[in-house]
């Protein structure tokens, strides 16, 4: 295979689109191999880069079935779960403390 095409931001022909412009249009790459690149520059680091799919081959998006909506919350529930108190958090338990606020505080407050 040989190199992509790279395009400058916002420069891009028409037919082409990223992953988010996929999915607010309804679509997905659906299998097809990126053909183009989009670059963005920035000051002090490397650009920004975004990969580009072609339009008239993208697929509709699957849509959301009972068993997938069940299965996504119940992914989403165990997010929520403190492994260490077993309580619903009411938050997405961060990945930095691994347990719930109160709980990851309570060792600080006991000192």
């Amino acid at each position: 295979m040989g190199t992509l095409p790279v395009y400058r931001w916002r420069l891009a022909p028409d037919g082409l689109a990223t992953r988010r412009q996929l999915r607010a249009a309804g679509l997905r790459p659906g299998g097809q191999d990126v053909v183009a690149q989009l670059e963005r520059p920035r000051r002090r680091r490397g650009p920004l880069v975004a990969f580009l799919y072609r339009l008239d081959l993208a697929k509709p998006v699957r849509p959301m079935t009972p068993a997938r909506r069940a299965a996504l919350e119940r992914a989403n529930a165990a997010r929520r779960r403190c492994p260490a108190c077993r309580r619903d958090a009411g938050y997405v338990i961060p990945a930095s403390l691994g347990m719930c606020v109160p709980c990851a505080d309570a060792p600080r407050l006991a000192a």
